[in-house]
């Protein structure tokens, strides 16, 4: 976890980050999570506000608490931490997507397309910049 940004409250980066982590694998269901004392220390805050990061992921279903031993992730939390982000990503990029396609008649087959072609640029570059 790199540091944090002045920008969004810090509680909420404390949980995106755990968030980010049960997304990616790297916090297990089952698997304990950096205490709020852990956390106020690492990022060197308040540790009110790392236990307000820690609760705004249990209030969401994605921790639960285990009295006396910390905070867990809960069962299932990953998938419904996907779904929603994958709710999240059709709203915020496949609508304006599909709208725009629409109104420049751009029909589905050639939409795929374009995103295959793009796909394919875009992992052709990421090879060109992995030898440079």
């Amino acid at each position: 976890m790199a540091g944090l940004d002045e920008g969004t409250p810090l509680f909420a980066q404390i949980a995106e980050r755990l968030a980010d982590e049960i997304a990616d694998g790297g916090l297990a269901e089952g698997e304990r999570v950096p205490s709020m004392n852990e956390l106020a220390a690492f990022y060197g805050l308040n540790p009110a506000t790392a236990a307000k990061g820690l609760n705004l992921l249990a209030d969401d279903g994605l921790l639960e608490k285990r009295r006396g031993i910390g905070m867990f992730v809960a069962a299932g939390a990953r998938k419904r931490l996907l779904g929603q982000r994958r709710r999240e990503f059709a709203r915020r990029y496949l609508e304006p997507l599909l709208t725009e396609a629409a109104r420049l008649g751009i029909g589905l087959d050639e939409l795929v397309a374009l995103v295959r072609e793009a796909t394919q640029e875009a992992a052709a570059g990421a090879r060109e910049g992995a030898s440079l």
